[in-house]
C-alpha cells in the first residue's frame, strides 16, 4: 500500500483550491453529527469517538496526541493529530503539528499531512459557518485580535466568501515583526483593500472597533481586549484563542448581549466543551439555555446538501452576534480527509509507493 506524504506547500496548495462554500458545508456537516449525537434522540448509525487527548512533556515542548473518528452517511474517517506546544512563551516558530490519515479498509496509514495550517483553517470554516448562521450578508470592516496562523487563514477565508471587506485591522500587543509580516502579506494578496496594523494601547483601538462589522479574537489573553461598550450593534464576534476556564477575550457583558439577543446569536461548537474550557462564558455566568450550539441551527436532506434554520428575530435593539470555539476532534477528521482526498484528485504531494506491503 501506498503513503501519500504532504507538505505544508501541499497544504497551502490544496487548500487554496477549496471554496469557501465547501469548507463551511464541510464544518457544518461535523457540528450537524456533533449536535445530533449529544441529542437525546440519536440516531443508531452515527459513530463518534474523540477519545481525551494524551500528553507527553519534552525538553522544549509538550506534545498533544489527538485520535477521532467518525462514522455518518455525510462523514466517514480516522485520524490522529499531533501537535507540539512550545513550554516557552519566547518560542515564536510556531506550532509543529502532523495528522496521520487511517485507510478504513485496511487499517494502515493512508496519509501523513502537515497540520500547522490545516487546525486554523478548520477554525476559519467554523467561523465561517457561524456567520452564514446569523445572517451576515455583506460586511465593510473586519477587526482582529491577534497575528499568528489563525488570523492569517480567517482573514484570507473570509475576504474571499465576503468581496464586501473593504477595511482589514489586525490589532497585536505591539508591532512584531511577526505582525508585520502579516499585513505585509494581506498588502500582497488583497492589494484593493486597505489593510491596518494597530497595537492594543492605541488611541485608535476605539473608534477602529466602533465601526466593526465582524471582529475575531484569537489570542491566549486572560484579560479582556476591549470594552463591550465599543461594540455596535449587529456585530458578530467570533471568539478562537481561550479555551481555558482562566482565559478571557472579551468582557462578560459582551456575552451577556449576545446570550440575551434571541436563539442562535450565542452560538458555540460544543456545550459540553465550552461549560468547562470557554472561560469568556464561564466567567459571565450566563444562562446555559441561552446557548445553541452551531450544530442545532444547520441540518442536511437526503442528497447531502446543508439547510440553514432561519435565524429569530432579536429581542433587543443592542443585539451582537457571538461564537464560542473550543475546537472538537471531528472537525480535524473533516478537514484532513477533504484535503487529502483534494491532493488526490489535484496529483499533489508525494507518494511513496509500496511503503505497508502485506506479507
Amino acid at each position: 500500500m501506498s503513503l501519500l506524504v504532504l507538505s505544508d506547500s501541499d497544504v497551502a496548495r490544496v487548500t487554496s483550491s477549496m471554496h469557501p462554500p465547501s469548507l463551511v458545508t464541510l464544518m457544518g456537516r461535523v457540528f450537524h453529527i456533533l449536535s445530533s449525537k449529544s441529542s437525546t434522540q440519536t440516531p443508531s448509525q452515527i459513530s463518534t469517538q474523540t477519545p481525551h487527548r494524551t500528553s507527553i512533556s519534552t525538553d522544549h515542548h509538550n506534545v498533544l496526541f489527538m485520535p477521532a473518528r467518525v462514522a455518518h452517511r455525510l462523514l466517514i474517517g480516522t485520524t490522529i493529530k499531533v501537535v507540539s506546544v512550545p513550554t516557552s512563551s519566547s518560542d515564536s516558530r510556531g506550532l509543529p503539528a502532523s495528522t496521520l490519515v487511517l485507510d478504513e479498509d485496511t487499517g494502515a496509514v493512508r496519509a501523513v499531512i502537515n497540520a500547522r495550517g490545516l487546525t486554523a483553517l478548520r477554525n476559519a470554516a467554523g467561523s465561517l459557518l457561524s456567520c452564514r448562521v446569523v445572517g451576515v450578508q455583506t460586511p465593510r470592516s473586519i477587526v482582529c485580535f491577534g497575528s499568528g496562523k489563525q488570523i492569517e487563514v480567517h482573514l484570507d477565508l473570509f475576504v474571499r466568501a465576503y468581496p464586501s471587506i473593504t477595511i482589514i485591522t489586525v490589532v497585536a500587543r505591539r508591532a512584531t515583526p511577526r505582525a508585520q509580516a502579516l499585513l505585509n502579506k494581506m498588502h500582497a494578496h488583497f492589494p484593493g483593500i486597505s489593510c491596518n496594523l494597530l497595537d492594543s494601547t492605541s488611541a485608535f483601538l476605539q473608534c477602529t472597533v466602533s465601526a466593526a462589522d465582524l471582529i475575531i479574537c484569537a489570542t491566549p489573553s486572560t484579560t479582556p481586549l476591549f470594552s463591550s461598550a465599543w461594540v455596535k450593534p449587529g456585530t458578530h464576534v467570533m471568539l478562537i484563542g481561550s479555551y481555558k476556564p482562566e482565559m478571557q477575550e472579551v468582557e462578560p457583558d459582551l456575552v451577556r448581549r449576545a446570550a440575551g439577543s434571541g436563539l442562535h446569536r450565542l452560538l458555540v461548537d460544543s456545550r459540553d466543551a465550552c461549560r468547562v474550557e470557554a472561560g469568556d462564558l464561564i466567567q459571565a455566568d450566563i444562562d446555559w439555555d441561552a446557548v445553541a450550539e452551531i450544530g442545532e441551527a444547520v441540518s442536511f436532506d437526503e442528497d447531502g446538501a446543508m439547510v440553514e434554520d432561519p435565524t429569530p428575530t432579536s429581542s433587543s435593539g443592542d443585539f451582537i452576534s457571538m461564537f464560542k470555539s473550543v475546537g472538537v476532534g471531528l472537525q480535524d477528521v473533516a478537514i484532513a480527509c477533504a484535503v487529502v482526498d483534494k491532493a488526490l484528485a489535484l496529483g499533489l504531494g508525494h507518494t511513496i509507493e509500496g511503503y505497508d506491503n502485506e506479507s
